[in-house]
């Protein structure tokens, strides 16, 4: 990063030598000799910077428009609403709450599946060619039993 946007993005983000200093964990006189070019900025600091700036989310295509509010911790999406961690927390069991309901009573209960296909994250130059996951498949699945049965009936 170049001196000039480390500068400007440092003011961008705070308000005073002091407060940068504390949230970097250095003395207020180190923030001073970076600002003014005379001791070369620490790579970490420059990358904690642009996390900060960035609103701590990944550098990932899918994240492009959401940000983190620090200050009323919440994260805002690119339409503009804002999720609590409560709330984020509380989704999930909603959203099995209102399946499980639909089902129960039979409410024309027709399981949401999406096709969107969203991009793989960008890993180290290259596109990761498949998903990290350590979930089995039904077809894995369906073979395991059909050993286990196979197993046990033949045991005496």
């Amino acid at each position: 990063m170049l001196h000039e946007s480390f500068v400007k993005l440092f003011w961008h983000c705070f308000e005073d030598i002091h407060q940068g200093a504390a949230w970097f964990h250095v003395n207020p006189v180190t923030v001073k000799r970076w600002l003014s070019g005379w001791m070369d900025v620490n790579p970490m600091a420059e990358k904690l910077l642009i996390i900060r700036a960035r609103g701590y989310l990944p550098d990932d295509t899918r994240w492009t428009g959401f940000r983190i509010d620090e200050e009323r911790c919440v994260i805002i999406t690119p339409e503009g609403r804002r999720f609590s961690p409560k709330e984020l927390d509380s989704m999930a069991l909603r959203f099995d709450e209102y399946h499980w309901l639909k089902r129960m009573y039979e409410l024309d209960y027709v399981p949401v599946r999406s096709n969107i296909v969203t991009p793989l994250p960008f890993r180290g130059g290259r596109r990761v060619k498949q998903p990290q996951s350590d979930t089995v498949t039904k077809e894995k699945k369906k073979m395991y039993r059909e050993k286990i049965k196979k197993r046990a009936n033949r045991l005496p």
